[in-house]
């Protein structure tokens, strides 16, 4: 969105990129999980979401294994995760056989916040 001026006066943004990227590890909910989410929603192994700690519910995220340069597009349902150190998501178990990952558990993501329709 551009503020309309006068010619020869500057013009700023009126707002700016929603997206940004975040990086660390991400996990993948255990296989035998069949709870509620902190959204309200029962977990769906078969869709494709993550838990994250802060971002709003919704948030949609594009997520890419570091090593493989596979990715997966999901959708913030949960918090978490809440153990110590680096893990930044946990993802269902969908996104996770999408990202190959079920064999090691524990893989370096980058993940990137999609614009909202309204901030495109």
């Amino acid at each position: 969105m551009v503020a309309l001026v006068a010619a020869g006066s500057p013009v700023f943004a009126a707002e700016k990129s929603a997206t940004h990227s975040f990086s660390g590890v991400a996990a993948y909910y255990d296989t035998n999980y069949h709870g509620r989410t902190a959204a309200g929603e029962t977990y769906d192994p078969r869709k494709f979401t993550a838990a994250h700690r802060t971002l709003p519910f919704g948030t949609r995220l594009k997520v890419t294994d570091r090593r493989t340069g596979r990715s997966v597009e999901v959708t913030v349902n949960d918090r978490g995760p809440f153990t110590r150190g680096r893990r930044v998501l946990d993802l269902s178990l969908a996104a996770a056989k999408q990202l190959r990952m079920l064999g090691r558990g524990l893989v370096r993501v980058t993940a990137d916040v999609e614009p909202t329709s309204s901030s495109r």
